[in-house]
């Protein structure tokens, strides 16, 4: 009966994210951690600023954000992804960038995204944090500079909630970026 307990527990620690069982809480940074407990404040600020941007970016952020929640319980996010970096707030009311191609994979120890086209890149880990949210640290790189480790400062620190709203489309929402927008929302689709 004990064996077979613990291999259910192991098929089923093999089959989950990585959970937000502390160790998220270990390796985020006291300046993300500020990021994430201000991320309601900073979304809706960031949302009335794009809502003054161009009508059919505005009308696509819409879309997107209209679009219900469901649970990561049951996804698989690993392979290819067209993806796409949306920049709310800031510099610019909205800008809506175009596709470009990301990558997840499963070390054994929980998703990874890369983001392996574009000027601007993310490469990060996530962390179950519920049913219906993940948190992704990451690290920013420019075209093919090498991403340095998440914890390596604000320059290049990324942190936000990913949600997924289908089988073959999800998002991270990334509050307060260090460069140009209030928020970055990168859009995932298959």
């Amino acid at each position: 009966m004990i064996a077979r307990l613990m291999i259910a527990a192991g098929i089923v620690c093999f089959t989950l994210p990585a959970l937000a069982d502390g160790e998220v809480q270990k390796l985020i940074t006291p300046a993300d951690k500020a990021r994430l407990d201000k991320y309601d404040e900073t979304r809706k600020t960031a949302l009335d600023e794009a809502r003054a941007g161009d009508a059919a970016e505005v009308k696509q952020l819409d879309a997107l954000l209209a679009k219900p929640l469901v649970s990561f319980s049951d996804a698989d996010l690993t392979g290819n992804w067209l993806c796409r970096t949306i920049k709310a707030g800031g510099l610019s009311p909205l800008v809506i960038y175009g596709w470009f191609k990301c990558k997840v994979s499963d070390d054994g120890s929980g998703w990874m995204l890369e983001k392996i086209t574009g000027s601007q890149r993310t490469k990060g880990r996530f962390f179950d944090d519920g049913e219906k949210r993940s948190i992704y640290l990451a690290s920013f790189s420019v075209n093919n500079d090498p991403a340095k480790p998440y914890g390596s400062g604000p320059q290049s620190d990324q942190v936000g909630y990913a949600f997924r709203n289908s089988v073959d489309e999800w998002r991270i929402e990334f509050p307060a970026p260090y460069y140009e927008s209030k928020l970055d929302i990168l859009e995932l689709k298959r």
